[in-house]
């Protein structure tokens, strides 16, 4: 089965990951609730983990699970693409995060402008411990860090939007708009 069409549409698939072929069953849930790839959820959604829930049956099969946010800090001048959220590796197959090893502890989303996208990927590991933590959480690179650990192409990914709690954009303007008008007038 082909990647998901939402990932095509929100431009995952081209600013973070190539074509792949889903081949692994990926649940993601916050807070109990599963999300589907191109939901919106606010800030105060995300600020838990989550639980990610893996597919498969043979335990000996191992994942890493990537989370990035290509769009920091602001989707309309991204400097810090991608920005890493969360990393956990060695997790076996049929289980969920928590059977894995945190590397990159979940930082959770808090977008200050516009609306994030939030990727979540899965990637088949050649073996356990063979993938290690970057240096920073900045200037991350999906691609790159996949050739880096012979992981190729994601197994399974999803995506989510993700914007302040008290709404997107910038400052709303509260005062009185017409006070102004009338002074000067």
């Amino acid at each position: 089965m082909a990647a998901s069409d939402s990932l095509v549409t929100a431009r995952v698939i081209g600013d973070v990951l190539d074509p792949f072929n889903t081949s692994a069953d990926l649940m993601v849930l916050f807070n109990g609730a599963p999300i589907i790839s191109g939901m919106e959820l606010r800030s105060a959604a995300v600020s838990d983990r989550p639980t990610v829930e893996i597919g498969g049956d043979d335990y000996r099969v191992a994942y890493t699970l990537v989370m990035v946010d290509p769009d920091a800090p602001n989707p309309s001048n991204p400097t810090l693409r991608e920005y890493l959220h969360w990393m956990v590796t060695d997790i076996p197959a049929s289980t969920d995060n928590t059977y894995g090893r945190e590397l990159v502890c979940y930082e959770p989303p808090a977008p200050a402008t516009g609306i994030h996208r939030m990727v979540l990927m899965l990637f088949r590991q050649l073996g356990r411990e063979t993938v290690f933590a970057p240096a920073r959480r900045h200037n991350f690179n999906t691609r790159g860090f996949a050739r880096r650990y012979n992981l190729g192409a994601p197994v399974a990914a999803m995506y989510f939007n993700c914007q302040r709690q008290s709404g997107s954009g910038g400052p709303r303007f509260t005062g009185d708009y017409t006070s102004r008008r009338r002074a000067a007038g």
